[in-house]
């Protein structure tokens, strides 16, 4: 006779972590995830105060949380165990709606602390089974990012999939250039290439396995990034207008801008316009379906590098000028 009863094994919940730079293409690549995979929880980090992004998940029916107002690698971290665990916990009281987890980290966040809770927190690590960090990055990202940023390396680092995005923007010098900076930063990453978010959804969702080695001591604080955010509510305005103030600023702040997006109104159309930017690069805008939800109300976050005093009372006075 058998004395031995075995532990009930606990069925866990695939996640999969998108990281990457500001303006890297990580919302784009989680659209083009979810129209393929739709059954999938999503939690989006974003830095701002103002969360754009779930915006952009129109479509979307599955959880939606978002964690705004600092990134997961310092501010809000804490808030992502109860997160999981409530989402956890409903997946175990019903019908197991969703399949997967998607966790979207801010563009300016270093990954490894999101690693961390899901690999050492005993609960969580129970329930829930790292698939593996997938990071873009854009070919015609700014170089010298990978040399002052540091979470812009972190988030390379610690990819086991890198996806090149905007190579229809770059020049084969620039694909080149920063295809050799990845064989540094990320040698034994998968490396895939995405076309306007084109690409097999299958290759992202199929990891290989891979075994990570924990710390073997407490981490410690991460200091922080250095990076600030406002974010501009703007009642409908001719795109003329909101053209020249957006040029205005990526001008003006070549070095303090990092990052620009938003959806904004204008008189003609009752359907929002998605606005991106990065430093020196204003990208086409495109018109989004309207939703029920939209109260007509634009919203542009602004992230730049350090604080820039005064800046929302000078682009408002440019749109006024």
């Amino acid at each position: 006779m058998n004395h031995y009863t075995s532990a009930k094994v606990i069925e866990r919940i695939p996640v999969f972590i998108i990281s990457g730079f500001l303006g890297s293409g990580k919302t784009t690549l989680l659209n083009r995830l979810l129209s393929h995979a739709p059954k999938s929880a999503v939690i989006i980090n974003e830095f701002g105060t103002t969360p754009i992004d779930q915006q952009l998940l129109r479509e979307h029916q599955m959880p939606l949380s978002t964690l705004v107002g600092g990134c997961l690698c310092c501010q809000v971290i804490g808030s992502l165990t109860p997160l999981l665990k409530n989402l956890r916990m409903a997946w175990d009281s019903g019908d197991k709606p969703f399949e997967r987890v998607i966790i979207e980290t801010s563009g300016v966040a270093n990954p490894e602390p999101v690693l961390d809770i899901l690999l050492r927190e005993r609960w969580l690590a129970r329930r829930y089974s790292l698939q593996g960090v997938i990071t873009t990055v854009s070919a015609v990202m700014d170089e010298d990012h990978f040399d002052c940023i540091p979470e812009a390396q972190a988030a390379c680092a610690w990819a086991d999939t890198i996806v090149m995005t905007q190579t229809d923007l770059a020049t084969v010098q620039q694909i080149e250039r920063i295809s050799a900076r990845l064989d540094q930063l990320a040698p034994a990453a998968t490396r895939l290439t995405a076309v306007q978010g084109a690409l097999d959804p299958d290759a992202l969702l199929n990891f290989p396995k891979k075994f990570r080695r924990l710390r073997d001591t407490e981490k410690p604080d991460l200091p922080g990034h250095g990076f600030s955010s406002i974010t501009l509510q703007l009642e409908p305005l001719p795109w003329e207008r909101l053209q020249k103030m957006l040029e205005y600023l990526i001008a003006h702040y070549p070095k303090q801008l990092v990052r620009l997006k938003g959806m904004v109104y204008t008189p003609e159309q009752n359907q929002p316009l998605l606005v991106q930017g990065t430093a020196g690069r204003l990208y086409p805008t495109t018109r989004l379906p309207v939703r029920t939800s939209d109260d007509g109300i634009g919203r542009l976050v602004i992230v730049t590098l350090g604080e820039v005093k005064g800046l929302a009372e000078e682009l408002m006075a440019q749109l006024r000028s």
